[in-house]
């Protein structure tokens, strides 16, 4: 057991979508506290280019002093047909301020085709530029695999493919999602056993939803 386990809580991002949620900015300040408290390594505190009361929230950050956890701000891969100087959300993660950034980018060749209306090269452009460019500011970049799980089964190699170019674009760690919720421990194992086998050197977390 000599390895340690980080845990990043995201009830200030991800639980700020559950229905008849609406947290004010007293609200995300005091519970970053209570998370602190309670020992968490991360806290994914918000979308910075979603709302001022993020805005305002990632400034009051600034100034926390907190003992055990740091503070998160989440944001996505550029737009396709931009590029991350013209970026707007991207600007507006890099000024929230945090050592540590999530970046959320598709790794489900369905997704990338269908949602974002994409090639699967522009995807993987889209992410490497991404991380490259967060990292070039100062940023630690988690790369957050959206739809990693049910992109590996219709595509192993192009789910594989998008972690390799946030891994070469310099993030540190990947985090795979299992968005739809669907996957079940035998699943998992296999397929996190998978990437901890080709990405060994970089650190592997996993973001998991409780519909099955």
């Amino acid at each position: 057991m000599g390895q340690r386990v980080f845990v990043l809580d995201t009830t200030l991002r991800d639980g700020a979508q559950s229905e008849g949620i609406n947290f004010s900015l007293s609200d995300k300040l005091g519970t970053v506290m209570l998370l602190d408290n309670l020992g968490f390594s991360y806290i994914e505190a918000g979308i910075p280019a979603s709302n001022p009361k993020d805005v305002e929230f990632f400034e009051k950050s600034k100034t926390m002093q907190l003992t055990n956890s740091k503070i998160v701000a989440f944001g996505l891969t550029r737009k396709k047909d931009e590029t991350c100087e013209k970026d707007v959300a991207l600007g507006a993660l890099v000024a929230a301020g945090t050592e540590i950034v999530a970046v959320v980018g598709k790794c489900s060749a369905f997704q990338v085709k269908n949602v974002l209306m994409a090639t699967r090269e522009q995807n993987i452009e889209m992410i490497r530029d991404t991380v490259e460019y967060l990292v070039k500011k100062g940023k630690q970049v988690f790369f957050d695999a959206e739809h990693f799980f049910d992109g590996y089964e219709d595509d192993s190699a192009y789910a594989l493919d998008c972690l390799s170019a946030a891994v070469e674009a310099g993030s540190e760690t990947l985090v795979l999602c299992d968005t739809n919720g669907g996957k079940t421990p035998d699943e998992v194992k296999t397929i996190v056993g998978a990437v901890v086998k080709r990405f060994g050197t970089v650190r592997i977390g996993t973001h998991f939803h409780n519909d099955a």
